[in-house]
């Protein structure tokens, strides 16, 4: 699959851009701060509905104006797909084909889009929350379902950590909220697990490739509360490690247990590279993990995705950056950069390229 068209309308510093795009290699080139991720951030809007860089919607609508619009148009197979959103500071519309959704777990399964950027290179040394994102990213792409756990589990953690920070909770409404909070909690677990399973045997063969062998990498799942056979039984030890840290909670006044606590143990030859890794080992790790990501998405859904990589090519070193360009010959890729050598021009498929000035796109004839 690949996208086509780009409209956007108020977008970030996007006054009126109408965008044609290539379906193998589009480079988009231009100095700093001229709008180059703004393109592919509203690109990616069409995969999960919300950026990558913001959480606030708001922030994304031009200064001075009072709404947004984009309008995002791909082919999937023999089928067109198109993605439209409009935000004001009232209201949030999203279109897919025409047809108005209510949802944003409608839009998945449509448009698959993997990004990588620099601040994916410091997904193995830095808090676990970066690599909990890695995580949710992908299986809110491949698994709807998770995309509703989720959301529906963070609604609930807000209202039992809301309940505690009170002077007095009541103690037979935290247990309500307990019971919903393994619920989905416990679906959350053992869709990560199974997930991690996958990538950690696909990253570790493409790790191994990278260093020629050298180098073995796992992935674990780390998790407080401990797997189990089926989801009953999972549940039911989560409310149990739930209620038996309620002092604690209590006393701390947030909840100590579940899913948002996760994180992910990788390692190399056997050492823990978050703590103890060097940089280089760091970021081929962080390579092998983005590149599972990719062939993970070809595996469950027999699509390819489209690639983002946003400005990460001069974070890479020759060696790393032919890896990573030799591996991408079948999927489209959106590179952004202030500039690029000739030899990695060279390398790469045909394509178009942008520059961008200002807001303004101007296609290189």
């Amino acid at each position: 699959m690949y996208i086509t068209k780009a409209e956007l309308q108020n977008f970030r510093n996007y006054e009126s851009v109408n965008v044609e795009f290539h379906p193998n290699v589009n480079l988009i080139l231009g100095n700093n701060a001229q709008g180059k991720t703004n393109l592919i951030e509203a690109i990616y809007l069409s995969s999960l509905g919300k950026s990558f860089r913001t959480s606030n919607d708001f922030e994304m609508i031009q200064f001075g104006s009072k709404f947004f619009r984009i309008k995002i148009e791909a082919e999937k197979k023999d089928e067109d797909i198109c993605v439209e959103m409009a935000v004001s500071k009232e209201s949030k519309a999203v279109k897919l084909n025409g047809r108005k959704i209510k949802k944003i777990s409608e839009l998945l399964e449509n448009v698959y889009i993997v990004i990588f950027s620099p601040e994916d290179l410091k997904i193995v040394k830095e808090e676990p929350e970066k690599r909990r994102k890695f995580i949710d990213r992908e299986l809110c792409q491949i698994r709807p379902m998770y995309f509703n756990n989720i959301s529906k589990y963070k609604k609930v953690l807000l209202q039992r950590n809301t309940m505690l920070k009170e002077n007095a909770p009541k103690i037979s409404l935290l247990e309500i909220w307990d019971q919903e909070l393994a619920e989905y909690g416990s679906k959350i677990i053992l869709q990560r697990a199974e997930f991690i399973k996958k990538i950690d045997k696909i990253s570790g063969q493409i790790h191994k490739n990278i260093t020629n062998g050298k180098e073995t990498l796992h992935i674990q799942y780390e998790s407080n509360v401990p797997f189990m056979k089926n989801l009953e039984e999972q549940r039911n030890l989560f409310l149990e490690k739930v209620r038996s840290n309620l002092e604690k909670d209590l006393f701390r006044r947030n909840t100590s247990i579940g899913p948002h606590r996760d994180d992910l143990k990788i390692t190399v030859n056997g050492i823990d590279i978050r703590k103890y890794g060097s940089q280089g080992q760091q970021r081929t790790a962080a390579l092998s993990l983005k590149l599972a990501e990719i062939m993970l998405i070809k595996e469950e859904t027999e699509e390819d995705c489209i690639l983002l990589l946003d400005d990460v090519l001069s974070e890479l070193d020759e060696e790393r950056q032919d890896y990573l360009i030799n591996s991408l010959s079948n999927i489209q890729l959106f590179i952004t950069s202030a500039e690029l050598s000739e030899k990695v021009k060279s390398t790469l498929p045909k394509g178009k390229t942008f520059y961008i000035v200002n807001g303004q796109v101007e296609e290189d004839i």
